[in-house]
């Protein structure tokens, strides 16, 4: 995905601003490919519960590739794939219900996966990619926000990026209609669920 708003954190900062048309020769070093590391990335989502609060989860089994094109973000990629049965939300209860036919049915449906098809430069650190998200079978496009939190080489030689991103998705477009009425009206699960990356990536040797 077209992560690119800055250099590297070993480098000074160009005086010039990166545009969704003009895009700092410098970043060109980013360009390649890379591998999504699960053990320091999170991949969440949060539902509203009972009308009065909010419900955090996150999945723990995930893995993903990243393309980058430092000269052109409209030409990065990315994919990702999780696993549901991986599902957290901090309750055994409710993970197994989660699992269950009301739900991610998971046992038909162990996977979730998004394919990206555009990527887009919005200026600044700022960045839109959207793409293809398969739940239950059933396939939508999503746009995620995305914003990038720079790159940087670790102590183990690895040379990272890491960026934040959020989407918005009404489960009830992917067949994720179960629900309970409540006596003071409304209902027991929200039908709109905001999603939340962070992610950091390994770039891939050679």
């Amino acid at each position: 995905m077209g992560i690119f708003g800055r250099k590297t954190t070993d480098t000074a900062e160009s005086s010039a601003t990166a545009t969704a048309t003009a895009v700092n020769p410098d970043l060109a070093a980013l360009t390649g490919d890379y591998t999504i590391d699960p053990a320091h990335s999170t991949i969440g989502f949060v539902a509203r519960h009972a009308m009065v609060t909010n419900v955090k989860g996150k999945f723990n089994d995930f893995e993903g590739t990243l393309h980058l094109d430092g000269s052109d973000p409209s030409k990065s990629t990315a994919s990702l794939d999780i696993k549901m049965d991986s599902i957290d939300t901090g309750s055994a209860d409710r993970d197994g219900h989660l699992k269950s036919a009301d739900f991610f049915k998971t046992d038909e449906f162990p996977a979730m996966t998004f394919r990206s098809v555009k990527a887009e430069a919005l200026g600044g650190d700022d960045y839109r990619i959207t793409g293809d998200l398969e739940i239950l079978g059933t396939t939508k496009q999503i746009s995620i926000d995305l914003e990038f939190n720079g790159a940087a080489k670790d102590p183990f030689g690895n040379e990272r990026v890491g960026f934040e991103g959020k989407a918005e998705i009404l489960r009830s477009e992917w067949g994720l209609t179960w629900n309970a009425a409540l006596e003071t009206g409304g209902v027991l699960v929200s039908d709109k669920i905001k999603l939340n990356f962070d992610i950091s990536a390994i770039k891939n040797a050679g």
